[in-house]
């Protein structure tokens, strides 16, 4: 019995220094993994500091005039782009092992012997966090804004200013909505100017909407909505108009121009909404003749042999009856020793003395006829179940034909040719 107990306690004895062999064997091996994973990651990190080396020696070799070889003149370099506010270009050691030395003359590379440090004369940013970036270069923002919009920069000689305003008509309420947003290069009577503008829809002239008055600008800001509440049959027949004031230090408004915009060559539809610019025009301070005035501009292309008629306005006309019912519309002809050519007419305007047109024609004439052609502008007046009439007519051309005005236009449109010469006629009833 004692034999068997003296077995027993030798066999647990062997098992025991066999568990504590095997933990020993166990604790080796994962001692040296450790080992290894540590010498792993030191390796890689050696790797990574051998690579900053490679990477600015052989672009110091290769572009000498674009990279200082000294520190002086490293600092004197970054000082002069933190003076043009450029922006360090720096690489994040992400990128290592790329391919950089196609640089140009005007990059440069840090030559500090720890890559992880900025030169304290360059610009500070961000990217000081980056442990490991260097700067390879610059960054001009100048190069990357978006282009400004030319229709704010680019005014015609004799420009008095820039009207900005947009457009939509809802068709089920039926209301036009008309955005003012902004005039720009107002010219002033005085120094200062503080505008404000009225928005009208022809042919009232009674009644109109007003903005707000800016004050000390003359490139003013506006962004503020009207509306106007107009059927959809008459839509087409009307004509907005803006005009621009001036307030001075008595309280008195001086009209610095006008812009006039017809509605009938437009598509206007919910959700179409239009955005246009218009140069402002000066206000014709002459009283209209006796049967009215109208306004054309003519344009003549020597090249394609072709003559350019823009009828745009006319005023004061001496309607039969003012009403709906009563349309008014131009015809313009061309004529060479006096025998008719060839003739067109505007769109007609329902009722207003004061119609807008804005309609162009063109005609070919050869610059040899030039001396005999001439231009026969009449504004018809016409009732329905009546009779056309004839409110007043104009004619333009060389001296056979016109005098005065009439005459200096003709001249003046083949004196410039391909520009458009805008002036006021007086009409003259002759049948």
């Amino acid at each position: 019995m004692i034999l068997y107990h003296s077995r027993i306690h030798q066999f647990l004895m062997m098992t025991e220094q066999a568990v504590a062999v095997a933990g020993g064997i166990i604790g080796g091996i994962l001692l040296f993994v450790l080992i290894g994973i540590t010498g792993y990651l030191l390796w890689r990190k050696f790797c990574h500091l051998l690579s900053y080396e490679k990477l600015t020696s052989p672009v110091q070799m290769t572009n000498t005039n674009g990279i200082f070889q000294d520190q002086s003149a490293s600092e004197i370099q970054l000082k002069s782009t933190s003076r043009s506010r450029s922006v360090p270009f720096i690489i994040p050691p992400t990128l290592h092992g790329q391919d950089w030395i196609n640089l140009t003359n005007e990059e440069q590379v840090q030559e500090d012997s720890d890559p992880s440090m900025m030169p304290q004369s360059g610009p500070r940013s961000s990217f000081h966090s980056l442990a490991g970036a260097y700067v390879v270069g610059t960054v001009n923002p100048e190069l990357y804004k978006f282009p400004e919009d030319k229709s704010e920069m680019d005014f015609p000689e004799g420009n008095i200013g820039r009207l900005w305003f947009s457009t939509e008509y809802e068709q089920e309420s039926e209301r036009l909505l008309v955005s003012l947003i902004k005039v720009r290069n107002l010219q002033p009577p005085a120094d200062s100017c503080s505008p404000f503008v009225k928005v009208y829809l022809l042919p009232d002239e009674r009644s109109y909407l007003q903005s707000k008055t800016k004050h000390k600008t003359l490139n003013p800001q506006f962004d503020e909505n009207f509306v106007f509440q107009v059927s959809s049959k008459m839509l087409l027949e009307r004509t907005l108009k803006f005009l621009v004031y001036h307030v001075n230090k008595q309280k008195k408004h001086h009209l610095l121009g006008q812009v006039t915009f017809p509605l009938k060559n437009e598509t206007l539809t919910d959700g179409n909404k239009l955005v246009i610019w218009r140069d402002l025009e000066k206000e014709n301070l002459e009283p209209p003749s006796e049967y009215g005035d109208i306004q054309f501009s003519l344009s003549y292309n020597d090249y394609l042999g072709r003559l350019t008629v823009v009828v745009l306005r006319a005023r004061g006309l001496k309607l039969q009856e003012e009403s709906h019912a009563v349309s008014v519309y131009i015809k313009v002809s061309l004529m060479n020793h006096n025998k008719f050519i060839k003739s067109k007419k505007t769109a007609a305007v329902l009722g207003s003395p004061n119609p807008v047109y804005n309609e162009m024609f063109s005609f070919k004439a050869d610059q040899t006829e030039l001396d005999t052609a001439s231009l026969s502008l009449s504004v018809l007046q016409s009732i329905k179940g009546e009779k056309t009439h004839l409110l007043g007519r104009v004619v333009v051309g060389p001296f056979m034909y016109a005098r005065g005005k009439e005459l200096e236009h003709w001249n003046e449109m083949i004196s410039k040719p391909k520009e458009l010469v805008k002036r006021w006629h007086a009409l003259c009833y002759r049948t």
